[in-house]
């Protein structure tokens, strides 16, 4: 029926309105909007790597490292569990991808072999089967031992490692204050990081390709740095490691590591009082606020070694037991690299190193030049839609670019509102939108030329002709909807930009064709009571 009750109206009135203001801001410029209350709206939306420009980075997770890592924990395992059962050993190393052993005494085989057994954790079992898995595999060569990783152990730690991964890149782009940006995984070891607007892509690079595994260690007192490499010695239990600064100089320190950076909970750029130079100030959580106390209460009057990505950051002597669970790392850092170093410390460590495939930088110009030639093609796609409606259906077709005008507000207003990316196919989108909006409108008035056709008056072929339409309206937007949900499901960055955008347009071009022209013909209707209609 044409006839529309009060809160119906009401309500269609105010979805449009509050389209119509939603949208204004995108038309605005950025600084314009800064004084307004945050009570309006002021919110814009968020533009690509391809409108804004910015850096697009293609990381790999270094799986080689991961099993290093992996066959290094378990060679300390082994030793461990062999000395647990008091067995005699002699070449305990790794060896290619395998960790091997010899057993002195033959009779101890067995006990070996059960001790080793056990080390070996279990990982999730496969669609193919529901039981769990060993990460280890054990080999038996006469009196040696051989353990290896299994290769559904290596890859469950490289999916781990990835979405692991991925989490601390977020953690530590956000920290840069970048708006929206793109971060997700593209096949089993590699990570997709777009980040609109960041102007110095360098920095992304060097914040992204640090471990960032911090460790604290004691410096050796057997000899120096400079001693231990002139004569080539190591003592047992210590490792020569270069201090970050130019030009590098060695330290001996400890392999065992006393508080782990894992402990930190939280770290913040400051000035020191004293000098005034950028230092970073930490604090650890109660694990490691204990060990800490302890190191320092106990080796007061030794450098302790503050070991960044094998790298010594900061190597104080300690003065006096520091028992609050929080310290200052100094040395030669800029402003900038002081802060950098608090988002790293922060943003927690990766697992395993991240190396970088593929690099590029989008400049503003070329975003400049998309958005320019997105507007073209939407004002002429748009003004071909309008000179089609008014010269194919006169009066009905200027209110269907009313309705069309109202709908492209929404679709910038709901974009606005859920701070959703705006692509170049998204833009795509948006100009497929234009075209599709009006094909609601066309069926409706195709079916009122049909009733008129056949004798009825003007009410009712309107009315016969919206109810007429109503279900193939549906058919098509719902399959078209379903789409553009798949494609945002199964698509990844351009193909998710472009769903998003078709999938809201086609749920406002259903409103604004169906609902809001229907509400502008029952007015006119009322108010100019035709005999006829010329369509």
């Amino acid at each position: 029926m044409l006839h529309f009750e009060r809160w119906k109206i009401t309500l269609i009135v105010l979805l449009c309105v509050a389209g119509i203001a939603y949208s204004a801001p995108n038309f605005m410029p950025r600084a314009s909007l800064e004084g307004v209350p945050s009570w309006l709206p002021n919110q814009q939306i968020n533009l690509g790597l391809d409108l804004r420009g910015g850096s697009y980075m293609l990381l790999e997770v270094d799986t080689r490292s991961l099993v290093q890592d992996r066959l290094q924990s378990l060679l300390n395992d082994v030793r461990v569990a062999l000395g647990n059962e008091r067995v005699l050993y002699t070449g305990l190393g790794i060896r290619n991808s395998d960790v091997s052993v010899r057993i002195t005494r033959a009779e101890d085989m067995e006990k070996a072999r059960a001790a080793i057994d056990s080390i070996g954790t279990t990982i999730a079992g496969n669609v193919f089967s529901a039981l769990p898995e060993r990460d280890i595999a054990v080999r038996v060569n006469e009196q040696e031992i051989v353990v290896s990783l299994t290769e559904p152990a290596i890859v469950a730690r490289t999916q781990s490692a990835v979405q692991q991964s991925i989490e601390i890149v977020r953690r530590r782009i956000d920290e840069l204050g970048t708006t929206e940006p793109v971060i997700q995984q593209q096949g089993a070891s590699r990570i997709l990081v777009q980040v609109p607007g960041l102007d110095d892509p360098q920095r992304l690079k060097e914040l992204l390709g640090q471990t960032a595994k911090m460790n604290f260690r004691l410096v050796s007192n057997a000899m120096s740095g400079e001693q231990a490499v002139a004569t080539r010695t190591v003592p047992t239990g210590t490792e020569i490691i270069y201090t970050a600064d130019e030009p590098s100089s060695p330290v001996l320190v400890e392999r065992r590591i006393m508080v782990g950076g894992d402990k930190l909970v939280d770290a913040q750029p400051a000035f020191d009082q004293q000098s005034g130079a950028p230092v970073v100030n930490f604090r650890f959580d109660s694990t490691g606020a204990r060990q800490f106390g302890e190191v320092t209460r106990n080796n007061v009057g030794r450098p302790f070694a503050i070991v960044l990505d094998d790298k010594v950051i900061s190597a104080p002597v300690i003065r006096e037991p520091i028992m609050g669970g929080s310290g200052q790392i100094s040395g030669n850092f800029t402003v900038q690299a002081a802060n950098d170093l608090a988002i790293l410390l922060r943003a927690g460590a990766l697992p395993a190193p991240l190396n970088v495939l593929e690099e590029r930088t989008v400049g503003p110009g070329l975003g400049a030049d998309s958005i320019r030639a997105g507007e073209v093609a939407a004002v002429i796609g748009s003004l071909a839609v309008v000179v089609f409606m008014i010269a194919s259906y006169g009066f009905f077709g200027v209110l269907a670019v009313v309705a069309l005008a109202l709908n492209m507000a929404m679709i910038f207003a709901v974009l606005s509102v859920l701070q959703a990316t705006l692509t170049l196919p998204g833009i795509a989108g948006i100009v497929l939108t234009v075209g599709m909006a009006v094909d609601a409108n066309v069926l409706i008035y195709e079916r009122i030329r049909e009733e008129i056709a056949a004798g009825k008056g003007p009410v009712p072929a309107i009315e016969t002709g919206y109810n007429r339409a109503l279900s193939s309206i549906l058919d098509a937007n719902i399959t078209t909807l379903i789409s553009a949900a798949i494609l945002f499901q199964m698509g990844s960055g351009p193909v998710r930009g472009f769903a998003v955008t078709l999938g809201v347009g086609i749920i406002t071009s259903v409103f604004t064709a169906y609902t809001v022209n229907r509400l502008m013909l029952s007015v006119w209707i009322r108010r100019r009571r035709p005999k006829t209609i010329y369509l």
